[in-house]
């Protein structure tokens, strides 16, 4: 299915309907049925085709969503870009899958002047005012000429969403996600959260990562619920969103839960119209699940990744307080594995790799056939992460394999040390990672940001781990930072750890 037919459905269906509520204004599902076709119209009399790439530059917006329909109607490529990036990444993107369309927000001119230049030949469209290289976004929508015709060469594999990934451990890579792939995770979302039209879903993620975009808010569109749509995250405004919307659904990582934690709007706001939070992203403390749980409302977590929609392994709301710290179970239209080093399925309860199966897995990565062959196994993604199942078979997830430090022959999780100290009032953030070491191989490091006013010690940080777990596993250092490198949905980059221990330490 051509996935602008969502929109269209309910343009016919409910037109009058909030699709999405966004600052200053709401637009209806038949307002963004006409906005998608004005879009692809433009695109068409453009040039664009299919095969052909449009980039997106600039924070969660209408404009942006529409931009995605309307690529799927032609055939088109869409390339969300992370707006947090520097100016070198975005080029770097830019070049490795180079767009006949560039659509950006004014504040993000000058950088992208900088080397737009050395760019393929593109349309350079800015919302706003016209600017020299530029073209006014309502200019470009002016070239619409009729509806744009469909393209009977469009199948449920034509690649439609291409994200780069967040880059935490290396090189970012170019994930592309079929037309099918979104529908699948589609089903899979509206199964898990039962989705229904009077449903009110509030996005704050950014719409450039997968977690953002289909974690909700494209599953919500297809349902035929109202969105609403804020440009970035902000404390307050979430806060007034979920109490004064009376929002039913949503997605917070952790990062964000914990901004809200520390508010003093936490435990007086309404959250009476919630029916459960929707977390994922990273390992989840159980100080987050529990503080959410204490507000009556279940928090559901997601496991999944950019190459897999995400929605691969979920947990429903029914389950979140019996099963409180696992991810569920596999999604409704997924398979999951756990195996060993040969790929043999490990015992229940033991630590192997998850594996995942499914329509709404990735069509692999943008001009990386090695990559893609490591990473697709006879249709399975090898994920890289380590994680077991209970006897019931929710999975649990213990860390990355790469994050995996080896010690005098033992396997430590990061993850597991990260958990006991993300219990401490005096943390405000900790990551545990590896450094080679001649006798033992590597040995255990943990970075601590202490909380603003908190003073700690190392002999205090260790002290936590005490009686917790085994000492094999307690670090041989604490490394104290003002804060911890991360990625726009707060994952730590641990590469960048590495390097700042190792300048701290002088190797």
């Amino acid at each position: 299915m051509d996935l602008s037919e969502w929109i269209d459905r309910h343009a016919r269906l409910t037109p009058e309907r909030t699709a999405i509520r966004f600052p200053g204004r709401d637009v209806s599902y038949g307002a963004l049925a006409g906005l998608v076709h004005r879009l692809a119209s433009a695109m068409a009399a453009s040039g664009l085709k299919r095969g052909a790439c449009a980039a997106y530059l600039g924070v969660n917006s209408p404009e942006m969503l529409a931009l995605l329909f309307a690529c799927a109607r032609l055939g088109v490529l869409f390339m969300p870009l992370n707006w947090r990036l520097a100016g070198p990444e975005h080029r770097q993107m830019l070049e490795h899958c180079p767009p006949s369309l560039l659509l950006v927000e004014p504040q993000f001119i000058g950088q992208t002047d900088a080397f737009k230049a050395t760019l393929a030949p593109l349309i350079t469209v800015v919302f706003g005012q016209a600017q020299p290289g530029w073209m006014a976004y309502d200019d470009f929508l002016a070239r619409a000429a009729g509806p744009a015709a469909y393209d009977p060469g469009l199948d449920a594999a034509t690649p439609l969403l291409i994200c780069y990934t967040s880059g935490s451990t290396g090189k970012p890579k170019g994930v592309l996600l079929s037309r099918d792939a979104l529908a699948w995770n589609a089903a899979n979302c509206t199964n898990m959260h039962g989705l229904r039209p009077e449903d009110r879903i509030l996005t704050t993620l950014p719409l450039f990562h997968v977690g953002g975009l289909n974690n909700l808010t494209t599953p919500a569109l297809q349902a035929g619920c109202t969105v609403v749509l804020h440009p970035k995250f902000d404390t307050d405004a979430c806060f007034d969103a979920i109490e004064r919307e009376r929002i039913t659904l949503t997605v917070l990582v952790p990062a964000q839960l914990g901004m809200m934690m520390a508010s003093p709007r936490w435990h007086s706001a309404d959250f009476s119209s919630l029916r459960m939070i929707t977390t994922g992203s990273t390992i989840v403390p159980a100080r987050i699940i529990d503080a959410v749980h204490a507000r009556g409302v279940p928090l559901v977590q997601i496991y999944g990744a950019t190459e897999t929609c995400p929605i691969a392994v979920c947990l429903k709301a029914e389950d979140a307080m019996r099963k409180a710290g696992s991810t569920g179970k596999a999604a409704a239209h997924c398979e999951l594995r756990i195996v060993d080093d040969s790929g043999k399925e490990v015992a229940q309860g033991a630590t192997g790799e998850i594996l995942v199966r499914g329509p709404n897995v990735m069509n692999g990565y943008w001009n990386a056939p090695q990559e893609t062959a490591a990473a697709l196994v006879d249709g399975w993604f090898h994920s890289g992460d380590m994680g077991h199942q209970d006897a019931e078979g929710y999975l649990y997830v213990d860390g990355r394999r790469k994050e995996m430090i080896i010690s005098g022959g033992e396997n430590i999780y990061p993850a597991e040390i990260e958990n006991v100290l993300a219990e401490c009032q005096d943390i405000a953030e900790a990551s545990v990672i590896g450094r080679p070491d001649e006798r033992w191989g590597e040995v255990v490091v943990a970075v601590v940001a202490p909380k603003t006013g908190h003073s700690l010690t190392p002999a205090a940080v260790l002290q936590l781990l005490e009686g917790r777990i085994a000492r094999y596993k307690h670090p041989k250092e604490v490394v104290f930072v003002g804060e911890l490198p991360k990625t726009a949905l707060g994952k730590v980059r641990k590469e960048d750890l590495r390097r700042m221990v190792a300048q701290a330490s002088g190797r």
